[in-house]
């Protein structure tokens, strides 16, 4: 058992930050790292912040921490002993699930005298190595150094073997760009040359203080991106109330304004993400707020100081604004009272952002050392691959595949966010079929900032070069004027792209049906040399396990020959991406314990599957809970090298397998990568209407990788 005590120096240092940023590094890792607050120290809330976001982002229990007011109570009886005993029993619990865990200590301030010591009572009473977590400023290691020796001080110091390293947050001096935000867990973000000059420097004050013995094990820069909050976490601190509450849980501030003079002088403001803070009698900046969000620019909110708020006349005209999700808000506060109070709101992340903590926990993780996790755990954990990793492993790939991947739906706003972040992780090189001036006033609508060197093509321009390559293509079957009306569509286009090798791979689906993105790859790609039809799968990020599910999309009803092969095109997918795969043939039955012509087709379909490819795991019929589940594994199925383990699952039929997959996805609140197709010539991948940026990201990212794959074999 191997315990993380992490302490920080003070307030403010972003200790919730460090707890999830670390535990998420080692899921990435393979480690599912348990997690526990002893103590709480919030005296008035009911619901601990990190025990929350834990919960919530790693879909892992853990227990509540011993209220602040009992914690005060034992401590003011010399109870000290007993605390310690109960915070030992809540260890145990993790315990029992955990082979690491990552414990939550007390913030030293001027109210809890006792948090030190009983940080340090805690570090013995769980045998726990212990990480410091301090703010830093390169320009100033003197300053820096000074809270870390004060703490680890505590713990004997930095050459104690308890001493296991620390961890600089909200570090301050390092040059603006290294405060990008990763859309996953990326290693090439590390500061590794700012570490070593930084330890370098400590080290000439305090020998101990960036040792090998004492290492830094992040150095993790201050993001203004990061510490935005949302509108409404506005509201009570300024004592306002909402005139139109709209989108303000979604809608971010990244910077405010006060209007103050002629409105004309202040246009220049009204710009994606801006709070706008002005006096309630200034009508004309009502208006101006309102039609800019008409003209498509998301402004974070306004907020109306003083006065009363506006009449109803006056709202009236805003109705499209107010209908587009601006929030507006009304304090009795002055202006210079409202900008004051907002410029102290707290950088802590509230319980319900959980979209913050994701993108601050995968900021963090990004910067921390994984040799010294490599160290930490000193090879006594077997690697899986969690859902961190997998998504990790995913973005990781694709960049070392340098893949050209055309986006048909090239000025639909989530996929131009998508298509820049992708260019500029170097995740693919993408192309936008759009028209450039439409895809640039989307960008420039939404605050997203293009790179230079993405590819925006006008379908207009390049339409015609198509028309004899798809009358040849499809011969017989479509004629110039044919070829000429269906080229209209952009992912007939970007398919013929495709068929022609000029990009790698297409990902569809945003705004398409599923039918629009896969009947043009039908017709033009077709399917590989050693397959006769086309699947698909889907990647399901369980808490603990990536399990693979095929085919829910795209066959109704195959025979046992067709299922034969979806899972053996299932399995390659697998291995594609990182899966070690064990296949298990669904059905309503165990082995021989029920009869039926649906129970022998997929006996069949095991038999053809073990027989073409030996190499394999493939076991079956198998129940779904005995498949899954190792105690029904063992009863049901004893000698099964799958039941109990398996983590592809191929279903009968479109009906069950589609059911299955929407019913684990919504029940279980999981998160589901696909449909991924499979058995094309090249790969074409379709997008959920409902897609979010972060998927059209990874969806990308596995086209690539899919045509990397196809391109070695």
């Amino acid at each position: 058992m191997k315990t993380i005590l992490l302490v920080p120096t003070g307030e403010s240092v972003g200790l919730t930050s460090a707890c999830l940023g670390l535990i998420y590094a080692l899921e990435c890792q393979g480690i599912k790292a348990g997690f526990l607050k002893p103590f709480a120290q919030e005296a008035q809330s009911t619901t601990d912040r990190t025990t929350a976001l834990y919960r919530h982002l790693f879909s892992n229990e853990t227990v509540e921490p011993i209220a602040y007011a009992e914690v005060t109570r034992r401590l003011s009886h010399d109870e000290n002993d007993e605390l310690l005993e109960d915070a030992v029993r809540l260890h145990r619990e993790i315990a029992k699930k955990h082979d690491l865990i990552i414990v939550e200590g007390l913030v030293p301030n001027n109210r809890d005298a006792f948090a030190s010591e009983l940080n340090a009572d805690l570090a013995k009473a769980l045998d726990a190595k212990v990480v410091i977590v301090s703010t830093a400023d390169i320009r100033n290691p003197t300053e820096t150094l000074e809270k870390i020796e004060t703490q680890v001080r505590t713990f004997g110091g930095a050459n104690n073997s308890r001493a296991a390293g620390v961890l600089f947050m909200r570090t301050k001096g390092l040059p603006e760009s290294a405060a990008q935000v990763p859309v996953t867990l990326d290693p090439s973000l590390r500061l590794i040359s700012d570490s070593t000059q930084f330890a370098n420097q400590l080290q000439a004050l305090n020998a101990h203080i960036g040792s090998e013995n004492f290492p830094i094990i992040g150095l993790v820069p201050f993001s203004n991106t990061l510490s935005v909050p949302r509108m409404s976490d506005l509201a009570s601190h300024i004592a306002a109330h909402w005139i139109s509450e709209g989108e303000a849980k979604q809608r971010r501030v990244l910077h405010s304004s006060l209007i103050a003079s002629n409105i004309e002088h202040e246009l220049h403001k009204f710009v994606a993400g801006e709070l706008i803070i002005s006096a309630s009698d200034r009508i004309d900046v009502l208006l101006a707020s309102s039609l800019a969000s008409s003209n498509g620019i998301p402004l974070a909110g306004l907020v109306l100081t003083e006065h009363h708020a506006p009449n109803e006349n006056v709202l009236n005209f805003c109705q499209t604004a107010i209908k587009q999700g601006l929030p507006i808000l009304h304090t009795p506060l002055s202006t210079f009272d409202t900008a004051e109070k907002l410029a102290k709101l707290s950088n802590e992340i509230p319980v319900d952002d959980t979209e913050r903590a994701e993108q601050v926990t995968r900021f963090v993780s990004s910067h921390i050392d994984p040799e010294w996790i490599t160290q930490l755990i000193n090879g006594s954990y077997k690697p899986r691959l969690s859902p961190s990793a997998f998504r990790h492993e995913l973005v990781q790939k694709s960049i070392a595949a340098k893949k050209r991947i055309v986006l048909p739906e090239g000025d639909e706003p989530r996929t131009v966010q998508a298509a820049a972040i992708c260019q500029a992780r170097g995740i693919a090189q993408c192309v936008l079929l759009a028209k450039p001036e439409v895809v640039v006033e989307v960008a420039k609508a939404r605050g997203i900032e293009l790179p230079h060197d993405l590819e925006i093509i006008d379908p207009d321009l390049i339409r015609d070069n198509y028309i004899e390559k798809m009358v040849e293509l499809r011969k017989g079957k479509v004629n110039e004027l044919q070829a000429r009306e269906q080229l209209q569509d952009t992912v007939v286009l970007g398919t013929m792209m495709l068929a022609l090798d000029q990009v790698d791979g297409l990902v569809s689906g945003a705004v398409h049906t599923t039918a629009n993105t896969v009947r043009p790859a039908f017709q033009l790609i077709k399917t590989a040399p050693d397959y006769s039809l086309v699947s698909s799968v889907f990647f399901m990020l369980l808490p603990d396990e990536v399990y693979v599910y095929g085919d829910c999309a795209i066959n109704p009803d195959p025979n046992a020959e067709q299922l034969a092969e979806i899972a053996i095109q299932s399995a390659d997918s697998a291995k594609a991406f990182g899966i070690d795969p064990r296949i298990a043939m669904i059905s309503y039955s165990t082995g021989t314990s029920g009869a039926g012509a649906d129970v022998e087709k997929v006996a069949e379909a095991t038999r053809i599957a073990q027989q073409r490819r030996p190499d394999l795991l493939i076991d079956g019929p198998l129940q779904y809970d005995a498949a899954s589940v190792e105690s029904v594994g063992r009863s049901k199925a004893p000698d099964s090298k799958v039941a109990g383990r398996a983590n592809v699952f191929i279903f009968p039929d479109l009906n069950t397998g589609n059911t299955t997959y929407k019913a684990v996805q919504r029940s279980a609140d999981v998160v589901s990568v696909g449909p991924m197709l499979q058995g094309l010539n090249k790969p074409v991948n379709d997008l959920s209407r409902g897609a979010l940026v972060d998927d059209i990201v990874f969806t990308i990212a596995l086209t690539a990788i899919q045509s990397e794959q196809q391109a070695a074999q």
